[in-house]
């Protein structure tokens, strides 16, 4: 396997690509932890005597110029971050260039293997060697991720390598008990990894938008909750599946509901069992989050992707929050599986250092431990 470590980069130029896919809001970056987590390893290559040109991606344009999805407020963050200067677009002879978002281009994220390739060989040019660091785009099929690596000396970056220790870590050999608490809103996003994780872990808790599935499996009111009806036969089939395997799977025991989606709409606390036919649920209730708290703390090795409820309105952060205080006391790892979860903890006050181990792929994470091959590791040979 090649590593980073073993890469020729000395006076050469490198074609980093990175995950700098972050949250904006009014053209301002509300969390930078991806920009952060790529610092290591531009530092390393910096230190070593490359050039940096990174490529990167933000949304999905589809093929459109989109100011709004313009990564020039991230190369500004990048030069606070890095202190030193970092051309955008322009090569004016900084040490970092990093290009417009690669997403502007429809080759890209081309399904036309030859369309990808033509404009993986256009960025080959670029650079002398390549360097795989976008974690939170490895399970995508693109030109960047996938294509560009075969044409130029690779290794896997920093950010990348600890990724997937860890993920190996989940996967092969995870100490015991082993606890995965999964959220978000669809269940449909999620059928993959429960069925997968299902035969290697010991407890699973389901919170989130997409427990309500679960409990209409059960037979339960869920007033206007969402809920995915064409499911409810393979969640009834994986509620079966996790008693037969002896793993126990938490469902939430109180909710929060509340008549409207809304920061402003008032919450109520009612039993899992008793949700009005008029009101939808936006958070594990308090009975709830405690009782998975204490789950997790049992646990020795923890996984958890998906927030509990809403947790951007106030009124419906309680069980989220709940759930990542309890990572903070797991004896063993903890592991924020990306995306949403990342997002959360940091909106609600916790610091990265808090985890065992705070991952940038939502959805690469997850197709990881779905156990399926992920093109951008196949290429880079992971």
């Amino acid at each position: 396997m090649n590593s980073l470590a073993s890469l020729d980069v000395a006076g050469k130029r490198v074609f980093l690509r990175c995950d700098l896919n972050v949250p904006l809001k009014d053209g301002v970056i509300t969390d930078d932890g991806r920009i952060r987590a790529s610092l290591p390893t531009i530092k390393s290559l910096l230190e070593r005597g490359a050039s940096i040109v990174i490529g990167a991606h933000l949304g999905r344009p589809k093929g459109e110029i989109k100011s709004e999805l313009s990564l020039a407020p991230v190369a500004k963050r990048l030069e606070v971050l890095l202190g030193q200067s970092v051309d955008f677009i322009s090569n004016n002879g900084a040490a970092v260039t990093l290009l417009e978002n690669l997403r502007f281009t429809n080759a890209e994220t081309s399904k036309d293997d030859a369309e990808r390739a033509a404009f993986a060989k256009e960025l080959a040019t670029l650079a002398d060697v390549y360097v795989g660091d976008g974690f939170g785009a490895v399970h995508r099929k693109h030109a960047s991720v996938y294509d560009l690596p075969g044409l130029l000396p690779n290794a896997p970056g920093l950010l990348i390598q600890a990724e997937v220790e860890v993920l190996t870590k989940l996967t092969k050999s995870p100490e015991r008990p082993y606890g995965v608490i999964l959220g978000g809103a669809k269940v449909s996003d999620k059928i993959g990894v429960i069925s997968n994780l299902l035969s290697k872990v010991d407890v699973m808790a389901i919170g989130g938008g997409m427990v309500f599935t679960f409990l209409a499996a059960n037979g339960k009111e869920i007033g206007s909750s969402l809920v995915e009806i064409d499911l409810i036969p393979t969640v009834k089939e994986l509620i079966a599946t996790a008693a037969s395997k002896g793993v126990t799977l938490v469902l939430p025991t109180d909710i929060v509901v509340a008549p409207e989606f809304k920061q402003s709409a008032i919450p109520t606390v009612v039993p899992a069992d008793q949700m009005p036919s008029d009101q939808m649920g936006l958070d594990i209730g308090p009975e709830s989050a405690a009782i998975f708290a204490d789950e997790i703390k049992k646990c020795k090795t923890v996984f958890w992707n998906g927030p509990m409820g809403v947790f951007e309105f106030a009124n419906f952060a309680h069980g989220t929050k709940v759930v990542a205080q309890a990572l903070t006391e797991v004896a063993g790892i903890s592991v924020v599986g990306g995306g949403d979860s990342a997002a959360a903890v940091r909106v609600l006050g916790f610091k990265d250092s808090d985890f065992g181990y705070i991952s940038t792929g939502g959805g690469a994470s997850l197709e990881y431990l779905e156990g399926k091959v992920l093109p951008g590791l196949q290429a880079l040979g992971l």
